[in-house]
């Protein structure tokens, strides 16, 4: 494949048609069966997608990580099998195709070809021209409570048809889109394993260094250790700055202010409650995370900081549906704490793992980002479809 005119030379000429959303799918809002309603989640058989699916098993899926009862579905009908599920609320623009009937909670909407139109789409084309809607649902919100997709718009989103009076010839111009595409996502895929694989030998590692007989330390709550404190605001700051914004899952942003320095944030609710950083320096936190400020002058910042990501703090968090980790809960974690030069060799130890595990200016990480740069350059490419001259100009 080479440079821009690859599509051009693929397409040959041929007509591109463009039809909206509404017009291909059916839309289908998920939903949360009743958690007070037993019945709905024991002994679960239907596939129920979350965004924890996503980030723990990626974007084509088979299965789910949780089920609920066959009594748990809302008028007997489940999202059919070959379909897309797509964030329009809270983690906007995520998005996962599904292989088999699913229900998906109520932060997707389900994008599922009308009859008419089965044939002529490839469902993996419609995957990747997918990752161009939620580009346009991030730069498409409303806000009130919380952040959603304008779903009007969202509703007269376009996707390509090439060759449109040859069902045969476009399938087939699709078709070689998606193996260029795949051919890409397999590769970062092998890079993105092998670095999993190292993550586990450091995880492996770093939880054997902080493992302690319990008469061999003190042991200490995190309590005592650290002071929590929820960060500040209930959006994220858009102003721009010259410090890092942390929310939940890590930097979000830059902002003008700061709040903390030099401590670990925890994201405390939402999708990704439980996960922690290191925030290094002056940095802001968003309502969703909380600042942990080290009171216990004998804890080392960075040992203190190792033991927070050997929690399961996820486990902790109450509600299934919104999880929610409370200051309770930090507080009567206990944690070992050996003398300050075992603390102080367990640091530099754990740092030159998490260096060569973490590091984003070289080793795999690098060539990770690079191979992810390079696919999302020919995917734009690939999915870079003419469109009528009045659309063009708009």
């Amino acid at each position: 494949m080479s440079g821009p005119n690859y599509l051009e030379k693929l397409l040959d000429g041929v007509e591109v048609r463009w039809k909206s959303v509404s017009e291909i799918f059916h839309l289908k809002n998920g939903y949360t069966p009743s958690k007070s309603t037993n019945e709905y989640w024991m002994d679960g058989t239907i596939p129920w997608f979350r965004m924890e699916d996503i980030r723990e098993n990626g974007q084509i899926l088979g299965d789910s990580l949780q089920k609920v009862s066959v009594s748990a579905v809302k008028g007997g009908k489940l999202f059919p099998a070959q379909s897309i599920i797509i964030a329009t609320s809270a983690t906007i623009g995520e998005h996962a195709l599904i292989t088999i009937p699913h229900l998906a909670n109520q932060r997707f909407t389900c994008l599922a070809l009308k009859s008419c139109y089965v044939d002529n789409f490839d469902i993996k084309f419609i995957y990747y021209y997918c990752f161009l809607l939620a580009e346009w649902c991030k730069k498409n919100t409303t806000m009130s409570s919380f952040a959603s997709v304008d779903m009007d718009g969202f509703r007269r989103f376009m996707f390509p048809i090439p060759c449109p009076d040859n069902p045969k010839k476009s399938l087939e111009i699709q078709a070689e889109i998606v193996r260029i595409l795949d051919t890409f996502t397999e590769l970062t895929a092998e890079l993105t394993a092998e670095l999993t694989a190292r993550k586990k030998q450091y995880n492996y590692y770093r939880d054997q260094l902080l493992s302690f007989e319990e008469r061999e330390v003190e042991w200490k709550t995190l309590g005592e250790v650290y002071k929590f404190q929820y960060g500040m605001g209930n959006t994220i700051p858009t102003l721009g700055g010259e410090y890092p914004v942390y929310g939940s899952n890590g930097i979000v942003g830059s902002h003008n202010e700061f709040n903390s320095e030099d401590s670990p944030v925890i994201g405390h609710i939402g999708a990704y409650a439980g996960i922690v950083n290191w925030g290094a320096g002056k940095h802001f936190v968003t309502y969703n995370g909380v600042i942990c400020k080290l009171i216990n002058k004998l804890v080392h910042p960075k040992y203190a900081y190792y033991q927070l990501l050997k929690q399961d703090f996820n486990s902790m968090a109450k509600s299934a549906s919104h999880p929610f980790i409370s200051y309770d809960a930090l507080n009567k974690v206990s944690v070992p704490i050996p003398p300050p030069a075992e603390q102080a060799r367990i640091v530099a130890i754990l740092d030159k793992f998490d260096a060569l595990t973490n590091s984003l200016t070289e080793g795999l990480p690098r060539e990770i980002e690079l191979r992810q740069k390079q696919y999302e350059y020919y995917r734009d490419l690939l999915l870079s479809f003419p469109k009528p001259d009045a659309e063009a100009a708009a």
